[in-house]
This record gives structure tokens, sequence and C-alpha cells, in this order.
């Protein structure tokens, strides 16, 4: 399932050309942080260890899972609509990890209603509309300057009133230094609320893998401008730093509920901790005969 991590392999083998039956703690120190492990969890992983010198398989893997929080797919909801507020910076892919989203939840037989509530440019308006006509999808939409609000409003609105079940709205790139967005993505969320109590039900960040750990104060950032439910991480074919994910999810505390890895509709994978460990540590340690 993880064939796409590649490019982290290829870091790791500058550190370790052939796979080991076992690793010594200097070893897995030096594949960790060539991962993009930060320092502090290379550290906190060798501390749970087993006191041995060496590193067994076994091991290791327990205390990666750990990790991680345990996350099912959802193929039904129980709230119709179930409402989804998407943000994030500029360039993460969100507006297109959208469009992937809501394709995913059509092959469940769900209907899903989309909400442009990026209305800073008018380019990301356009990006949604195609996504919608592309999936066949409906779509709520105004021109670019108008109420960001209004729209995750209407959208919500015209979901209840047609038993949509699903309703996932854009919001604008922002940087989390940006206090009047800030404010916008705040806004959003308490209109949502007024136009179906307890929306929005959930709140997806979403994070570009290629930047690797940086990401982490990102999220921080935003996590306290509005609270986060939930991680999508895109652009995981295209970077060697995918064991940033493992300092991402020890950090956050939050679960991963799927991973980007190209631009295709069908592009979008439910992130399974249990492969993602097992497809690192198969290119680490020797097959056991």
């Amino acid at each position: 399932m993880f064939g796409f991590f590649k490019k982290t392999v290829e870091a790791i083998r500058e550190v370790a050309p052939k796979k080991q039956k076992t690793l010594t703690k200097e070893l897995l120190e030096d594949i960790l942080l060539e991962a993009d492990v930060t320092y502090e969890l290379v550290e906190e992983i060798i501390y749970y260890m087993p006191p041995s010198e060496e590193v067994k398989r076994a091991d290791l893997r327990r205390v990666l899972l750990a990790y991680f929080i345990d996350v099912e797919e959802e193929k039904s909801v129980d709230e119709h609509p179930f409402v989804e507020l998407v943000f994030g910076i500029n360039g993460a892919g969100k507006t297109t990890t959208i469009g992937k989203l809501a394709f995913r939840y059509k092959t469940y037989g769900q209907s899903v209603m989309l909400a442009a509530s990026d209305t800073f440019r008018a380019a990301a308006i356009a990006q949604l509309q195609t996504w919608a006509e592309k999936i066949d999808v409906p779509i709520v939409a105004t021109q670019q300057g108008h109420d960001p609000s209004a729209v995750a409003y209407d959208a919500i609105s015209s979901a209840v009133a047609k038993d949509i079940d699903r309703v996932i709205i854009d919001t604008a790139g922002r940087l989390h230094t940006q206090q009047n967005l800030a404010k916008e993505l705040q806004k959003i969320e308490r209109i949502c609320d007024k136009a179906k109590s307890g929306a929005p039900h959930r709140k997806i960040l979403i994070l570009d893998g290629t930047q690797g750990n940086s990401a982490i104060n990102q999220a921080q950032a935003f996590n306290q401008i509005i609270p986060i439910d939930a991680l999508i991480i895109t652009k995981l074919d295209g970077t060697a730093k995918g064991g940033a994910l493992f300092s991402i999810a020890s950090v956050l505390k939050k679960p991963i509920l799927y991973i980007g890895i190209g631009e295709g509709k069908a592009n979008l994978l439910p992130f399974n901790k249990e492969d993602f460990v097992d497809s690192l540590l198969d290119e680490i340690f020797e097959t056991e005969s």
C-alpha cells in the first residue's frame, strides 16, 4: 500500500545501505533522523527500546504504532448533513483534497455538496467548480470577495432541505499569522452552527507532507485558532520526509484520516497505521524466514 515511500527509503539507504536483522541504537537513530523524525522523538523512541543494544523489529514496531490514534474510515454518518470544515495554508493541496474526498464519499453511495467558501481567490472558486463537475456533485459558490460565511450557511441550508448526506466546506488558504483570515475562519465555524446546530461536525487540517516537521508549528498554531479534529496529509508521494508523520501524530495527538499520493480523484487513501509502520520497517529489516 505504501509503495510511494520511495523517496523516504532512498534517504534511509544513505545511512543504512542494506537491510538488517537487528539494528544498533546508533543506527536506528541515524535512520529515524534521516526519515525526518524530530530529534526529541528519536530520543523518546530509543528510550522505550529494551535495554539491549540490539533493536528488534517487533520492539520498534510496538513503539512506533503507539504514536498513532486509531481511526476507522466512516462509510455512514449519523448527522444529515455531516458538515466538514477544511482549512490549511496555501499550496497544501486543500481544494484538490476536497474533490478527492467528495469522490470517495460518493463511492460509498453518499450524496455530497461542496461549499466554495474560499472567496479570497477567484481561481479557488473555479477550481472547486471544476471538481464538482468532474465528480458530478452540487456546489454552492459565489463571486470573489463575497462573504465566505454566507456561502457556508447557504450550502448547509440547501443540504438540509435536500437531505444531502455530507457538506464539505473549502476555505481560503491562510497562514496562522494572518489575523484577519484567522477571524474569518472562526466566523465560518460560528455560522455553520447557526445553519445546523453542532456543525461543523469535523474540522480537518490539510498538511503538506513535503514540509516534514516544519508543519508541526503550523498545525499547533491552527489548533489555537480553531480546534482541529483530524488531519489529512498530502503529497506523500513526493517527499523524503515520511517519518515526519510520527512527529506530527505525537505532538498533535489527532487522527490522520487520509493521505494524498497523487492528483487523480482516487489518489486519496485511508491512513492505516499498521500498513504505514510495516512499510517503513520492511525497508529497514531483513524478512524473517
